[in-house]
């Protein structure tokens, strides 16, 4: 074990991450942030987060113009470089946490063990995916799937075209009626005969003279081709799940809408307060977790909002409820 103590480590590197090491790094915590490595199952995850998957970000304030998720995170980084924050590829696979009298212990993919005074989780929760290879690779190059409507929904490329969205819950309800206000139309593709949303969000759908729901279907295949600006889908596959018939349905986009997991795995048994969807549980509004010196931001602990600004903001939480907390230690 390295005799080095941080005093701040940062896992994650999406806008809470990112923000935490800016806030941290410039109140001289010399934040060190473990970005991970990418995993290709059960769907995308990469360093930077759910906006590695987004082409184009126009709804993060100071881009009037625009710009791809990628692009985004890369200057996050850049700016928390700029201050002395220290980046490290790998996974935190295990934590030993404290009482907060001594530090914690972090053990990495890479067999390492690091000591920290405080930990700042912002893993993030990735989409729950179909799984699908063709479903994985649009989503990876901009090719009109996405597994967020708010963030993407508005964007020229699905405006005034037939989308589709896969799920049968509020949240799907709730990200298909969104997209009612810039398509031509909206095909919800649920695999029951009912929806398991409740009746005000399937009303609220359902209402819109756009909206439709095609039932006892499951996306099978997603079909695309190639145009002047790359690959983009032109159709999705569909199997009845009553009879097994096939048939093509034309879209210009798709919208996975069956849920997200909090990537929390690793912090299973380690004595920290989950609610009962497996996100991170907060005290008083803050960013402090049930442990001393642990602190959370982001998605990892937001199940509703999980926007690139509302994580930001928490992350500057964090760094600043980290800076306040570690008083005399840091």
């Amino acid at each position: 074990m390295s005799e080095q103590v941080h005093k701040v480590v940062i896992i994650g590197s999406g806008p809470a991450g990112w923000t935490a090491a800016i806030y941290a790094a410039r109140a001289q915590l010399d934040p060190v942030v473990y970005v991970g490595v990418p995993k290709a199952n059960p769907g995308p995850v990469l360093p930077g987060g759910q906006l590695m998957l987004t082409t184009d970000v126009e709804n993060y304030p100071g881009f009037p113009d625009g710009v791809a998720g990628p692009e985004m995170m890369s200057m996050f980084q850049k700016q928390a470089e700029r201050f002395g924050t220290r980046v490290i590829g790998e996974d935190i696979e295990r934590i030993e946490f404290s009482d907060g009298t001594t530090p914690h212990t972090l053990h990495t993919s890479g067999g390492g063990l690091v000591r920290t005074h405080a930990v700042i989780i912002a893993t993030g929760a990735t989409a729950n995916w179909l799984g699908l290879e063709s479903e994985l690779r649009l989503a990876q190059t901009g090719g009109g799937v996405s597994a967020c409507a708010v963030c993407d929904g508005a964007l020229p490329m699905f405006r005034d075209k037939h989308l589709a969205v896969v799920g049968g819950g509020d949240t799907a309800m709730e990200e298909a009626t969104y997209l009612t206000k810039f398509a031509s139309k909206v095909s919800v593709i649920h695999r029951r005969d009912e929806l398991r949303a409740s009746k005000v969000m399937q009303e609220r759908f359902l209402s819109q003279p756009n909206a439709e729901v095609l039932w006892n279907k499951v996306v099978v295949d997603v079909l695309g081709e190639q145009t002047e600006h790359g690959e983009k889908i032109r159709a999705v596959t569909l199997e009845d799940t009553q009879s097994g018939e096939r048939s093509d349905l034309d879209v210009q986009g798709l919208f996975v809408a069956i849920g997200h997991t909090p990537a929390t795995r690793f912090l299973r048994d380690t004595g920290l307060a989950f609610d009962d969807a497996g996100y991170i549980m907060l005290n008083d509004r803050s960013s402090r977790t049930n442990i001393p010196l642990v602190f959370a931001a982001g998605d990892v602990a937001d199940a509703r909002y999980r926007q690139a600004i509302t994580a930001a903001g928490m992350g500057c939480q964090a760094a600043l409820d980290a800076e306040h907390d570690l008083g005399s230690i840091a």
